[in-house]
Parts: structure tokens; C-alpha cells; sequence
């Protein structure tokens, strides 16, 4: 193999990018744009979620209960309403996700301390939405019950009790806050970089062939191994400028610090781009055809980047057959790597597994691609 031969065919790729305003765009703005996009419109995290209050006690203890929900982040009371039918339309319109429902009798069960039960409805429409909403709700009412509990007690005793208690004290490593954003954008950049890298390369060798191009290259004494990977340095260089783009978005716009190596990062980063753009030119190898190339691409990249790499939906809820399908989607080792990096600041040896899973990946698709490409016109 000639460097100097690998160094010309990747300056006229460089040159055809530069020229080709379709290729800059699929390169760099459309990832920015999905950056930004996914950035801002995906999020995990359940807050504000919309209230309607229907206190028929009037009492100063329905006040307080509805306090504990109106004083909490993850509630935005909308209005009082004064009938289910009220409720009904609130929800159906979705102007409310979950009521509040405070009996009658409320404020006279609680002063005389018997068991009294308030009635929680909610929108199970939306399972998630439902399902965090409940939980906020069960806390809120649990911490108002274990206060009247304890004034009871006191007003029983006339004294402060002295009760066993259990102080839970948990403490968050890495994601602290429990942001969804922090957990999302790292998975977003190895979805990004699988599609956006596999896409552009699978056009390349086609677009050789359909362009007439392909019979002056056959021409030349370059070798299958030396074409290829002229035609991966442009894209693996478009992809770096990608990453770039995507670790600066992140912690400048987003504010989503880098904890890890940035060396690490970058390294393996390279790696996966070397298997993914060398899977979008065995693509364009045996298709020879720029619409069929990319529409392939797409299939092979982006469903099973969103749905099977861990980016969104947990790879352990997943059926066992599906889970089995996952170990070959190369973008849930990197999702991994990447959040390693970004959130725990793990380091090489940790990783190790993942890492040469992806060594195998970019080896077997590098080889397959100059072991496909033929010098012949046929």
C-alpha cells in the first residue's frame, strides 16, 4: 500500500465535500440541527405536570394538603374545580394530567384523627406521564399524613415524641441531579455520528459508478485497499469536526460538562467513525446505486440506533430475543462508552469489552469492504 496513493484519492474526496454544499449539509448541518432538536425537545424528566383541585372540605386542612402538591415542582395547578364533570373536561382537553379530589369530611376526620382518604385521578393516556404523576402524588400525600401523625402525638403527649426513626441520607453519584438531558446527549452523539457517517459513505462509491468516474479509477494502479481508504478520510475528518461541534453544543448551549478524558473521547470516537463509514461504503459497494445505497443506510443505522441502542429505552426492560438482537447494533458499545466518559469519567480499562467490540466491528466491516471492492467493470 502507497500513503501517497491514499493521500490523492482522499484530496479529491475532500474536494468533491467541499464542492458538494448537499454533502456539507448532510455532514455538519444536519447533525447541529438534530443536536439542537433533540436537545431541547427530548426529555425524560416529569415536572409541572398540569393540576385541577376539587376541595369539598373548604377546611384549613384540604388548604394545606393542596399546598403540599402546589408547592412541589412537579405539579402546576391549572384552577379549583367544583364537579367531576369539570374534571372530566379538564382532562379530556388535557388541560390537567392528574386531580386532586379532598372528600367532604376531610378536615373533620383529620382534626379527630380517624383514617380518612382523598381520591387521586389520573390521565393513563400517557403511562409515563401517569405513572410519575402517581408517585409525586403517593409522596406528597404520605409526607401530609406522617406530619398529622405526629401532631396527634404530640397534642396526645403534650411533649415532643421521641420515635425511632430511620434517616435515609441517599447521595447521586455522577448525574446528580438526575437530569434526563445529561443521560440523553451523550447516547445523541454516537446515534448521530452511526447515521450521519454510514449515510455519506454509503453514496461514495456509487456515486463513482453512476457518475462514470469508477472506470477512471480502475485505470489506475491503485489497489481496492488504497481506494477505500482515501474515500474514509474526508468523512472520518467531517466526523471529528461533528464531535466537536457536539461536545461544545454540550456544555456551552446545553450545559452538560465533558467529566472524562477528551483524548479518550476523541480516540475512540475515531474508532467507531472507522466502522460505521466503512459499513456505509460496503453498502455502497454492493448496491452501486446512490438511492438504494442511502435508503439501506438509513434502515441499518437508524432504527436500530434509536430503538436498540440503550439511547432512549433501556436495553434491560427489553424481551430476551430483542435484547439478544442488540448485541450486534454497534451503537448501544458506544452509547455506552460515550456515557462513561461524559458522566463517570471511566476510563480504557473499564471499558475494555465494549472498546473491542468495536475494534471487531470496524476490522470485519474494513475488511469485507476492500475484500468486496472489485477492480473490474462488469
Amino acid at each position: 500500500m502507497k500513503p501517497y496513493r491514499v493521500i490523492a484519492v482522499a484530496r479529491k474526496e475532500f474536494l468533491h465535500v467541499i464542492r458538494d454544499p448537499r454533502s456539507m449539509g448532510m455532514g455538519i448541518g444536519i447533525p447541529l440541527l438534530m443536536l439542537f432538536l433533540f436537545g431541547y425537545a427530548l426529555s425524560l424528566d416529569v415536572d409541572r405536570v398540569p393540576l385541577v383541585v376539587w376541595d369539598q372540605s373548604g377546611t384549613h386542612a384540604g388548604r394545606e394538603l393542596t399546598s403540599r402538591f402546589t408547592g412541589s415542582r412537579y405539579f402546576s395547578l391549572q384552577r379549583h374545580t367544583d364537579t367531576y364533570r369539570d374534571i372530566e373536561r379538564a382532562i379530556d382537553s388535557r388541560k390537567a394530567v392528574i386531580a386532586l379530589v379532598i372528600p367532604r369530611d376531610f378536615g373533620r376526620s383529620v382534626e379527630a384523627g380517624r383514617k380518612t382518604s382523598v381520591q387521586v385521578i389520573l390521565d393513563g393516556s400517557d403511562p409515563n406521564t401517569a405513572s410519575f404523576a402517581l408517585g409525586y402524588a403517593e409522596r406528597a400525600i404520605e409526607g401530609y399524613s406522617r406530619d398529622i401523625a405526629l401532631r396527634q402525638i404530640r397534642r396526645t403527649l403534650g411533649s415532643e415524641p421521641r420515635l425511632p426513626a430511620l434517616d435515609v441520607r441517599p447521595r447521586v453519584w455522577f448525574n446528580t441531579d438526575m437530569v434526563s438531558r445529561n443521560y440523553i446527549f451523550p447516547g445523541l452523539i454516537a446515534v448521530i455520528m452511526m447515521i450521519i457517517a454510514a449515510l455519506l459513505t454509503s453514496l461514495t462509491v456509487a456515486r463513482e459508478w453512476e457518475t462514470g468516474t469508477m472506470e477512471q479509477l480502475i485505470s489506475t494502479p491503485l489497489t481496492g485497499g488504497e481506494l477505500i481508504l482515501g474515500k474514509l478520510v474526508p468523512y472520518v475528518t467531517i466526523g471529528i469536526i461533528d464531535l466537536v461541534l457536539s461536545v461544545v453544543v454540550g456544555e456551552f448551549i446545553f450545559d452538560i460538562p465533558l467529566r472524562g478524558s477528551l483524548a479518550l473521547l476523541f480516540g475512540l470516537s475515531m474508532l467507531f467513525l472507522v466502522g460505521a463509514l466503512s459499513l456505509g461504503i460496503l453498502l455502497s459497494i454492493i448496491t452501486r446505486n446512490q438511492f438504494v445505497a442511502s435508503q439501506v443506510a438509513l434502515v441499518a443505522t437508524m432504527l436500530p440506533a434509536f430503538l436498540l441502542s440503550g439511547f432512549i429505552f433501556p436495553i434491560d426492560t427489553m424481551p430476551a430475543a430483542v435484547r439478544a438482537i442488540t448485541h450486534i447494533v454497534t451503537a448501544r458499545y458506544f452509547v455506552t462508552i460515550l456515557r462513561g466518559i461524559y458522566l463517570k469519567d471511566v476510563g480504557l480499562v473499564v471499558m475494555a469489552g465494549q472498546v473491542a467490540l468495536l475494534v471487531a466491528f470496524a476490522a470485519l466491516v474494513l475488511g469485507l469492504s476492500v475484500r468486496k471492492f472489485r477492480k473490474r467493470i462488469e
